[in-house]
Order: C-alpha cells, then sequence, then structure tokens
C-alpha cells in the first residue's frame, strides 16, 4: 500500500495546526488540534518526534524549549476551559504592562466551572466574570483594561502593590483613567473598595484640592498646627505656587498627585523645589499614595520638620 498520499495528509492537517498556532504565539488547544483534522495519534507523534511539546493537559506547543509569556498566557486560557480568560494583572500584561512583575497567571472562570490545577497558574471561580468583561480585540482571550485594572487592584496582595498597578495601568496607556472610573463604580463590597475609589480621584487630577483638604484633616487629627494652603511666592522664573507652608516655622509640604511623576513635570518641580529650599524653607515632599498608604510615616516627618523649626508641639487639648 503507498503510504504517500496517507503522509501528505498528515503533513497538511499539522501545517493547518501549526498555521493557527502562530496566530497564537505558538500554542493551540487540543480540542483546536483535533477540530483542524489531527488525531490523537498524530499528536503523540508530533511530540515524539521534538517538533511539538505538551504543556498541561488540554495545550500543545508547536515549538522547542522553553514557552515565553504569550505563549504562556494562551496556554493558561487553554488549560482554564472554554469560558476562561486573562484577568487582572495578567490580562493587563497581556494588554502592553510593563515594569510591573506579575507571579501567577490568574485566569478568571464563571461560577460553577471545573478549576483544574497547572504550573504558574492562578485559576479561580469569580462571581465577577461577564462575557461583556473581555476585551473586543484580538489575541488571548483576556479583561477590557479598565476592567483589569481595577480587579488587579482588588486582588493585589497588598494597599500598596494595589495603588501601583492601578497607577501604572493609566500612565502606561493601557488603561482610560474614566473607564477605570466607572468600572469602580461596579464594585459595591470590597475592604479596598474605599482606599481605590480615592486613588481614581486622584488619577482623574482632582489632584490638588483635594491632597491639600486631607492634609489639613490629617493634621488636625494629629494634633499638628494647620497649614496656609496654596501659598504664593516669587521665584526666579516667576510666580510659585506652594502646596502647604507652616508660614511660622518655615515648613513647606508639597502633595505630589500622579501627574507630578510624569516627564514633563519633573524638570519644572525639581527647580520649584530647589528654588523654595535656597529661600531657607524646608520641603518635603508627600506622594498622594503615601497619603493613601503610609500617612503615618509621612506626618511624623512633618512633625520631626516643625520641631526642629521651633514649633513648641502638641498642645493638650489636641483634636480628636
Amino acid at each position: 500500500m503507498d503510504e504517500r498520499p496517507a503522509a501528505a495528509h498528515r503533513a497538511a492537517r499539522r501545517r493547518r495546526a501549526e498555521a493557527l498556532a502562530r496566530r497564537q504565539d505558538g500554542v493551540v488547544s487540543r480540542l483546536q488540534l483535533y477540530a483542524t483534522g489531527v488525531t490523537r495519534a498524530e499528536v503523540r507523534a508530533n511530540i515524539r518526534a521534538g517538533r511539538w511539546q505538551r504543556w498541561g493537559s488540554q495545550s500543545v506547543l508547536v515549538f522547542t524549549g522553553d514557552p515565553h509569556r504569550a505563549a504562556r498566557h494562551w496556554a493558561a486560557v487553554f488549560e482554564a476551559g472554554p469560558r476562561a480568560f486573562l484577568d487582572g494583572a495578567s490580562a493587563l500584561e497581556a494588554a502592553g504592562l510593563t515594569k510591573f512583575a506579575v507571579d501567577r497567571i490568574r485566569v478568571s472562570v464563571p461560577r460553577g466551572a471545573r478549576v483544574r490545577r497547572g504550573r504558574g497558574l492562578d485559576i479561580r471561580q469569580t462571581r465577577r466574570w461577564h462575557p461583556d468583561d473581555l476585551s473586543p480585540g484580538g489575541g488571548v482571550p483576556r479583561a477590557r483594561p479598565a476592567v483589569a485594572a481595577v480587579r488587579a487592584g482588588l486582588w493585589a496582595r497588598s494597599d500598596a502593590q494595589a495603588a501601583l498597578v492601578m497607577t501604572m495601568a493609566v500612565q502606561q496607556g493601557i488603561a482610560e483613567v474614566g473607564a477605570v472610573g466607572r468600572e469602580m463604580l461596579r464594585v459595591k463590597r470590597d475592604k479596598r473598595r474605599r482606599l481605590l475609589q480615592a486613588l481614581v480621584l486622584d488619577l482623574l487630577a482632582g489632584v490638588r484640592s483635594l491632597g491639600e483638604l486631607d492634609v489639613a484633616r490629617q493634621c488636625r487629627r494629629r494634633g499638628l498646627p494647620e497649614p496656609s494652603r496654596q501659598v504664593v511666592r516669587r521665584g526666579p522664573r516667576g510666580t510659585i505656587y506652594l502646596d502647604v507652608r507652616w508660614e511660622e516655622w518655615g515648613v513647606v509640604l508639597e502633595v505630589d498627585g500622579i501627574h507630578h511623576s510624569w516627564a514633563q513635570n519633573l524638570v519644572d518641580d525639581a527647580l520649584r523645589h530647589n528654588s523654595v529650599a535656597l529661600g531657607g524653607d524646608v520641603v518635603l515632599r508627600l506622594p498622594l499614595l503615601g497619603l493613601r498608604i503610609a500617612a503615618d510615616d509621612f506626618f511624623s516627618q512633618v512633625e520631626q520638620a516643625l520641631t526642629a523649626a521651633g514649633w513648641p508641639g502638641r498642645h493638650t487639648d489636641r483634636a480628636s
């Protein structure tokens, strides 16, 4: 019997499978393979021949060597099932987020779905799963950027990590801040909800007034003298507006919103800081993220600066 037609058919099926895999960063699910006509025996033969490699129970890589991150994303979704998608920080990473460490790949599946185990995977049923949350673009199935940013914040290991990932998603242009704000409105209960709502307001650029009001409240709560706000000074390059200043003691606190870390603001901020410091004031900086997650540490520094400048200390009738 002539084996050439059968071999040609097998080769054609393999080419179809590999063409599909190339559109998926080199990964194809077993169900997809079988749909192209590739048989289970042919899958095993290609793996034995070293052309392909098995990854988990549902995925096949059509290349050799360690899979890159994008390939792992596809494999994670295939491992989790037909309605699975990347979620949280993993979805942001797939959308292009950089310089944020994502350990385990987070995949969401609906309630009642089977949850499989896999290497480096965090596959979870979630009440927040909804098909409308998927990104409409191509590529690996993943949550829309705004949805992913909010969930990354809710699921982060710490408040600091939550603030960082949401801020980075906006700063890197992965998620639009207005869309993030709308997604936050969907969150009705969570221990981190108020923190993230405040962060979204910061990102929406209600930054200066909100930060200054928070500083005033924090001072009253700690028994510190309340500073003047939006103090006007003259500098070598024109008018300087100081966020808050304790006039009697020459201590300035600059409240740095999210926009202060953007490249176009760094030079102006540094020149303003230096000009005020050269005029004799002590200049402290308070990032709004610090106000949200490390207020005690920063206001301890404010108290040290005031005390060093001659403030007599807290009054016994300190406000509660």
